[in-house]
């Protein structure tokens, strides 16, 4: 599936964008915005419930919104990363275990949109990349129409920071995909770590382990993922840890 509908927002006296990157988003509209009181007037159309069913795609959002007994047909263009960028944001994550944990629990840390910003990966919008077209007949960019979808937008990346993905150009499933292929790819095909033996003499003396192979109890998995893929996962994060504490190196 490459794009997602949401209902149609009620109306609401009051709601705002919690999370930093449901914030981040508002904040790009804000500051792309020709005219500050559209941008307002937006706000006010996105908490009356004049604005339809939402439907996200990669590049694109589309609704459309009432307004005095017309329907405007409304989209909010947005550049998608290309495969080369998805593919080194799918790096960054599969670097720390946390970060998947994070977006499975529908987080989105600051640190990975960080990392993924210093290897030139821009998952967050920023001046002018926000792109509204709308068949009304105001000049303003964004126009009302636009605001408010822009506005709700924001309301969905708060509750799934998925739909920040598949707006820059991956679905949920292909994206879970792929990071499960990069940490359960072949170990041997990777570039150890190695502690130098400075480093090492430093470290306190390794406990006795077991050589049995690590049991992973029974799990319940997250959404996106398979019982079975889940505990092959930790079966190798224990494996690998194993390795660590005897010989003070790790595969990446």
């Amino acid at each position: 599936m490459t794009a997602r509908g949401f209902a149609a927002f009620p109306k609401v006296k009051r709601r705002v964008a919690t999370t930093w990157w449901g914030k981040a988003w508002v904040k790009a509209l804000e500051d792309t915005a020709l005219d500050n009181a559209t941008v307002r007037l937006g706000r006010r159309y996105a908490h009356a419930g004049v604005v339809g069913p939402i439907t996200v795609s990669p590049g694109r959002l589309h609704a459309q919104v009432h307004d005095d007994h017309t329907v405007h047909n409304t989209t909010v263009d947005v550049p998608a990363l290309t495969e080369v960028h998805w593919g080194r944001f799918l790096d960054r994550v599969a670097e720390n275990p946390a970060h998947i944990a994070a977006l499975l629990d529908n987080d989105m840390p600051r640190d990975l949109v960080t990392a993924a910003e210093e290897s030139g990966v821009d998952l967050l919008p920023g001046i002018g990349d926000l792109e509204p077209d709308c068949d009304c007949d105001g000049w303003e960019l964004p126009c009302r129409h636009a605001a408010a979808l822009a506005f709700q937008v924001g309301w969905l990346l708060d509750a799934d920071p998925f739909v920040l993905l598949l707006l820059k150009g991956k679905p949920e499933q292909e994206l879970l995909d792929a990071l499960k292929d990069r940490v359960a790819g072949p170990v041997g095909t990777r570039t150890p770590v190695v502690v130098s033996p400075e480093i090492a003499g430093q470290l306190p003396a390794r406990p006795t382990l077991p050589t049995t192979t690590p049991v992973v109890l029974a799990v319940e998995s997250p959404p996106g993922f398979e019982a079975a893929d889940l505990t092959a996962l930790m079966e190798i994060a224990a494996t690998r840890a194993r390795a660590l504490l005897r010989s003070g190196t790790l595969a990446e």
